[in-house]
């Protein structure tokens, strides 16, 4: 099983545990701060994943940091520890990937990125993120990038559809026509 197929199973499985015994949205805080703890502090984040320190090692430093942390979930504290005693904890970053994809679908809420030439305004962000909700009929997190090398339009992903409108891309399609035509 490949690890992202691993981490996929383990977020599936956490979010289940989360809504029957606690809180969905705590444990989504929870793996977060977690996981930005050990991209902060890389010694830690070594030692978590390297396979030459035993899984004994790694739990007992998993149960000091549950301890210290002290107002992390129970659920949270015992995927780390369960992390830790199989020597998985290198997944982190794949499970809380998952857990929040997991987490959006069960909330109806659909991820879009739109990617234009230049930053574009506040107020057309929004206005975008509306007309998507609109005509998917559901809630939708828009992320925004800039690709100066489209030179214009805008590239938008709704899911995994993607809208190219991009003139650069326009441009690939006119030149392709012409080398076709000639």
């Amino acid at each position: 099983m490949t690890n992202r197929a691993a981490a996929m199973r383990y977020a599936r499985a956490l979010l289940e545990v989360a809504e029957n015994e606690g809180d969905p949205e705590q444990v989504e805080r929870d793996l977060s701060g977690f996981v930005t703890l050990m991209k902060k502090h890389e010694l830690l984040n070594d030692s978590l994943i390297s396979p030459a320190v035993p899984p004994a090692s790694k739990r007992a430093v998993i149960n000091e940091l549950v301890t210290r942390a002290g107002d992390l979930s129970k659920i949270t504290a015992r995927l780390l520890t369960l992390l830790a005693e199989r020597d998985r904890l290198r997944l982190l970053g794949e499970i809380l990937d998952g857990y929040r994809a997991q987490l959006r679908t069960l909330r109806g809420v659909v991820r879009a990125r739109i990617t234009t030439a230049s930053p574009l305004p506040s107020d057309r962000v929004e206005a975008i993120a509306r007309q998507i909700q609109d005509a998917l009929g559901t809630k939708v997190t828009l992320n925004t990038e800039v690709d100066p090398a489209m030179i214009g339009g805008a590239l938008t992903q709704i899911g995994s559809t993607v809208f190219d409108g991009s003139v650069s891309r326009h441009l690939e399609r006119l030149r392709q026509r012409f080398l076709n035509e000639a």
